[in-house]
Parts: C-alpha cells; sequence; structure tokens
C-alpha cells in the first residue's frame, strides 16, 4: 500500500481511508487464546482508536470511505453478538459500528455489500517483469500428461462429501496409474500421450503449507485441477492452479463465481472454468472423468489459454518490484480499484438519499 502512486499524507483529500490493521492477528487471541469468551469485542478497541485520534476523519462519513483486509473467510468474523455461550468465530462484522467498513477477504458471505473477496496469496510474487513473462511463457509450454489433479486433504471419512467422492473416483478408477492411455469419448479429447488420467497429491496435515514445489510441479503437468469446497467454499488451491495454468473446476458457485467478480469476472466464467454441482457427483452418480473427456481438445485449449491470461490478475507482485512490473495491473491494484469504485458508490448513494 505504500508504494501505491495515489496516497495523500491530507485525509480531507483522500478519497478513501486504508486501515492498516491485521484483523486476522488481531483475532487469534479470541479464536484460541485467553479472550475467546469475549469474542464479541473483537474490533471494539480498533474502533476506540478510530474515535480517539483524528475522529472527524471516520465520523465524516461513519466509516464508509474506510477500508481493510481480512485474510481469513467471513465465517470466522460473523459469529453474532448476542450467542452465549459463544461459539466459533468472533463478531467484527457484526459490529453495528463496522456496518459502513469496505473488507476486502479471501472468503466472503453471499448477503452483505460491504465484503468483497480477493485472492489468496501464493507462493508467487514476482519481483521483476521478466520474471513474470518467463514464468507465463513456461506454463504455456508445460506440458499437460495428467488429465485432472486434486490437492488437499480430506475426504477419507466414511460420511458422502464431494472430496470423498473424487478420491474414490481416482483410487478406483483402472486408468488412474496407466501409461500412454487412449480415450476417445464421442468426440472428446484424445488422450493418448496421457500418463495419468487422475492424479491425487495428499496435502492432509499442513505437509503442504510451506512446501510449493510438492504440489506446483503436479499442477503444471495437470490439465484439470478439481477445487471441491472444504470447511467453507473457497480455496487457496484455486489461484495456486490458476498461476500453474490449470483449468479449475468447481462444484459450488460460491467456491469462486459469486466471490472474486473484480477478479475472475463472472461472465468470463464459462471460458475459463468447468463447473459442476457437487450433489450430482455425491447423489447421483455423476462421473468428473466422463465430464473432462468429453471436452473437445480445441476448447481445452481455448480454456487454458484464457486462465493463463489470468495469471497477472491473480499474482500479488513483490513489494520493491521494479517499475516495468509495476506498470502492469496486479490483484493488488485491481483490489484496490475496486475499493475505490465501491467506496465511491457508496458515497454517492448517501448523497442522493439525502
Amino acid at each position: 500500500m505504500l508504494e501505491y502512486p495515489c496516497l495523500t499524507s491530507d485525509p480531507s483529500q483522500a478519497n478513501a481511508i486504508y486501515l492498516p490493521y491485521y484483523a486476522a492477528i488481531d483475532s487469534l487471541r479470541y479464536l484460541y487464546g485467553p479472550g475467546v469468551n469475549n469474542s464479541m469485542e473483537h474490533g471494539l478497541e480498533l474502533y476506540d482508536y478510530l474515535q480517539d485520534n483524528e475522529g472527524w476523519i471516520w465520523s465524516r462519513n461513519h466509516g464508509a470511505d474506510h477500508f481493510l483486509v481480512m485474510s481469513r473467510p467471513a465465517l470466522d468474523f460473523s459469529q453474532s453478538v448476542d450467542v452465549n455461550p459463544p461459539i466459533w468465530g468472533t463478531s467484527f462484522l457484526e459490529l453495528p459500528e463496522f456496518y459502513n467498513l469496505t473488507v476486502l477477504i479471501v472468503e466472503g458471505r453471499a448477503w452483505p455489500w460491504q465484503e468483497q473477496a480477493v485472492p489468496y496469496l501464493t507462493s508467487f510474487h514476482p519481483p521483476i517483469l521478466g520474471l513474470l513473462e518467463s514464468w507465463i511463457k513456461r506454463v504455456r509450454a508445460s506440458k499437460r500428461t495428467t488429465l485432472l489433479l486434486f490437492a488437499g486433504g480430506g475426504g477419507v471419512g466414511s460420511s458422502p462429501n464431494i472430496r470423498r467422492s473424487i478420491r474414490n473416483e481416482c483410487e478406483n478408477s483402472s486408468l488412474s496409474n496407466s501409461s500412454d492411455v487412449y480415450v476417445n469419448n464421442g468426440g472428446g479429447h484424445d488422450y493418448s500421450k496421457m500418463r495419468k488420467v487422475c492424479d491425487i497429491v495428499d496435502c492432509s496435515n499442513g505437509v503442504c503449507e510451506h512446501d510449493p514445489v510438492r504440489y506446483m510441479r503436479p499442477m503444471l503437468r495437470a490439465t484439470f485441477c478439481l477445487q471441491p469446497p472444504g470447511d467453507t467454499p473457497t480455496r487457496r488451491s484455486t489461484f495456486d492452479g490458476i498461476i500453474a495454468g490449470c483449468i479449475p473446476v468447481f462444484f459450488e458457485e460460491q467456491s469462486a463465481k459469486s466471490q472474486y467478480g473484480w477478479h475472475l469476472p463472472e461472465e468470463m466464467y464459462r471460458d475459463f472454468a468447468v463447473f459442476m454441482p457437487k450433489e450430482d457427483i455425491v447423489f447421483k452418480g455423476l462421473r468428473i472423468l466422463d465430464v473432462l473427456m468429453g471436452i473437445p481438445r480445441d476448447e481445452v485449449r481455448r480454456m487454458r489459454e484464457r486462465v493463463i491470461e489470468l495469471i497477472p490478475r491473480v499474482v500479488y507482485r513483490k513489494h520493491g518490484s521494479s517499475l516495468d512490473l509495476r506498470a502492469r495491473k496486479d490483484a493488488f491494484d485491481i483490489a484496490v480499484e475496486g475499493a475505490l469504485r465501491r467506496i465511491h458508490s457508496r458515497l454517492k448513494a448517501r448523497d442522493f438519499d439525502q
């Protein structure tokens, strides 16, 4: 944010006010620490600070021109203030004091206007334009020897769910570990050089958290990356896969389509992603392999190219990056521009109502 070219030190001249508040870090004392029984108080210290320090900045628009970032899903901040005893989460997003605040968050809820999902951080933060361009070139040239990939955990219990269905389909398929498989499904893709039809990178117990090579290499070899919901609808893996040029396959619209409209325009989804309702797979017998194998080769190539075109939009460049890279919009630029548009629209609507 300190490198943003349109900063001003005069709040009276600012169109928007950014709050450098680490909401997710501050929430830990309420989620896991001694303040777990006072989780409805999360955010009140921030509000008091804003009132006590140049309070006119907040009061002039009652916070409608302020925005901040939250690096956990909205579920973690949306516990009702009236729940007693407290359950999981804090009540930051339920506090009336912050109803006017614009929140950039990795996963939003479906209804509150103030929440806007932005891409998760990945492990790729290029410092120069040449590195970004060379990575995109590598992605485009990568040989796709696996049809579909799931990188993640879960799905090992007995209850029916989409992750279990994915594991069963991969592990039970006679094609899972075959070499040089030939499949021609009613005019679909010719997989005559496919070494694997289905691959799983098991990331259980956090083994992938600090080892991106573990999943990025398989993603570079895969044509489709499955992005099933877990505890919440969204996944960081969605953006790891896009950066690897792997076509995302979604099973809930809340996993991406209704979330990341600024970075992944909703009207473009059919051009770069595949959608299958999870209920059709878990309860109605729809096979993921059948759907993906039925997509024509030319369409797969077009979809992958659209995914590759999205890479600069979901990458957060490294701070202190070169000027030529800063001249290209990345995920940060798109997020800030979106926040400014939303704040402008909100203030304009308020002025109209008055």
